[in-house]
């Protein structure tokens, strides 16, 4: 089959194209620009648990060099303290520049051999028939390309959202911020910081750090307001270092400035035929605190493995269907959330007004954004295909699974999501105490037999694993993960019948060589290596 064909060369772009490489599909990706990213530190984006381990995984190497995880989250309000938030019981989130991550991402792209990176390429025509899509570019040359999938992450402005006649609605200049990075020293060295209603100055404040003694500084600007000079820009630095330090402007190298104007808007719809759209091209968000960047990080790793499907073995419609099921669900759920928080967050009424039986306080709702929890912040959970759920588990059917350890088929013991984005189902089952047994001894042992018979059966490719615990999972638990790391279905014990049921449940009744599911008495020969 012909390449994806990938318009854009963004973080989005550029990460799908990776997951797509990393479950064997080649992709071609079509960038407008000269291939180098301009640098601007005021431009920077906040990964969380799931997003950061996504990037980890498809080779981005200035995570650790140029990002920082938060040593802690503070509120303020007014002039005192409100809360401290450490991230003892689970993973700080990861602040970096955005160019950085871009940077990663297209060094690692550049060097997989199932990546082609093709600059100065703007798209001007799509067409689309029964076997592929055929796309013309301008620019240094003019060129025809011949994918089996085209796949728009060309922004907010999209070239092929315009191409295919997808309309844009929304919310334009829902916030308006008002950014700043420089290099200073601050009261509370590596902790990112909610002020709300300062002394002097906007009605909110947050800065972030990133290395080497650098800060992000948003304030919150009345939407449509005066332009930001320069000089205003400055006052308003000078007025928040010297309220954070005790009432005296510590010294401070302005290194990059910005207004941010956040729009909402959502694609009526994310597919048309063999085109799809992910990214600021599907969506707009980042009001309270959200991260547009990283919803369609979540889009890439949805979609990679859908289409790495279609590609090798062929996937039912049903299958293309649910990336726009699933994701466009989750981000209107996530605007939506917004759109209701945001007249008790951004006016004087208190929460009971607008949100009835709400107790959480404001900076309740927007530390939620910010760290990537509740309902505007927490990876999304989709609905699982099936019904399956015969051991209630921490994790509900369709969220994303626990990063527990899990013994690989090679013997190694490594975090479950380092096993993500291969393209295949994960089959784990919960045995305490096979971490300090040798793998020979508990592959023959207890379910484990009929556990592999039941996994090698299953019509799509599948690993199985073994973890020593889960959390709220009892012994002998097998979970069925998909392929992005979303719990599909809990089993009590073997189940060799319901398993393949689930299995082929999560491909949507993809068409390929139908393998009869085993009955409970059916145990074939089956090596593990």
């Amino acid at each position: 089959m012909d390449p994806v064909i990938v318009v854009g060369a963004g973080p989005v772009g550029l990460s799908l194209s990776l997951a797509l490489a990393g479950q064997g599909v080649p992709s071609v990706v079509l960038d407008e620009g000269p291939g180098k990213e301009e640098p601007r530190p005021a431009r920077t984006v906040v990964l969380h648990a799931d997003t950061a381990a996504m990037a980890h995984r498809l080779g981005c190497r200035t995570l650790r060099d140029e990002g920082a995880y938060f040593a802690a989250w503070r509120t303020m309000r007014r002039s005192r303290p409100a809360q401290r938030i450490t991230f003892d019981d689970g993973p700080a989130p990861l602040h970096l520049p955005q160019h950085a991550l871009t940077r990663g991402l297209r060094d690692a792209a550049a060097a997989h051999p199932l990546v082609q990176l093709v600059t100065d390429s703007r798209l001007d025509s799509v067409e689309q028939d029964d076997h592929g899509v055929t796309a013309h570019t301008r620019g240094a040359e003019t060129t025809w390309w011949r994918g089996g999938y085209l796949v728009g992450c060309d922004g907010a402005r999209s070239t092929v959202r315009k191409l295919i006649g997808i309309r844009f609605p929304g919310r334009t200049a829902v916030e308006r911020h008002a950014v700043a990075a420089l290099r200073t020293e601050l009261p509370w060295p590596g902790e990112a910081l909610l002020h709300r209603s300062p002394p002097s100055g906007p009605e909110e404040v947050t800065s972030r750090p990133l290395p080497d003694g650098v800060w992000r500084l948003d304030w919150l600007l009345p939407a449509r307001g005066e332009l930001v000079t320069p000089d205003t820009l400055v006052t308003l630095i000078r007025d928040t270092l010297a309220t954070w330090c005790g009432g005296t402007t510590p010294p401070y190298d302005l290194l990059d400035t910005g207004v941010h104007t956040l729009h909402h808007r959502l694609a009526r719809r994310w597919r048309d035929g063999r085109a799809f759209l992910a990214g600021d091209a599907a969506h707009l968000l980042g009001a309270l605190g959200t991260q547009g960047v990283e919803e369609g990080l979540r889009d890439a790793e949805n979609l990679a493995w859908k289409l790495s499907l279609a590609w090798h073995q062929g996937a039912s419609e049903a299958l293309l269907d649910s990336y726009e099921g699933e994701r466009r669900t989750a981000v209107a759920a996530r605007l939506r959330a917004a759109d209701q928080a945001m007249p008790a967050l951004r006016a004087t009424g208190g929460l009971r007004t607008y949100l009835p039986g709400s107790s959480r306080s404001a900076e309740s709702l927007l530390t939620d954004g910010h760290l990537g929890r509740g309902p505007l912040g927490a990876a999304p959970a989709y609905a699982p295909p099936v019904a399956v759920r015969e051991v209630p588990t921490a994790t509900e059917p369709g969220g994303p699974v626990a990063n527990v350890p899990v013994t690989a088929p090679d013997g190694a013991t490594v975090p479950l999501r380092d096993l993500l984005g291969q393209g295949r189902l994960l089959v784990v089952l919960v045995a305490p105490g096979t971490g300090v047994w040798d793998r020979r001894h508990w592959l023959g042992a207890g379910l484990m037999p009929r556990l592999a018979a039941a996994v090698s059966a299953l019509p799509v490719r599948t690993d199985l694993l073994v973890a020593d615990g889960y959390p709220g999972a009892p012994a002998h638990t097998v979970l069925l993960i998909r392929p992005d790391g979303h719990l599909a279905a809990t089993f009590a014990g073997v189940r060799p019948a319901e398993l393949y049921e689930a299995a082929d449940a999560v491909r949507a009744g993809a068409p390929a060589t139908r393998v009869p599911a085993p009955s409970a008495a059916t145990t074939p020969t089956v090596v593990i290596d």
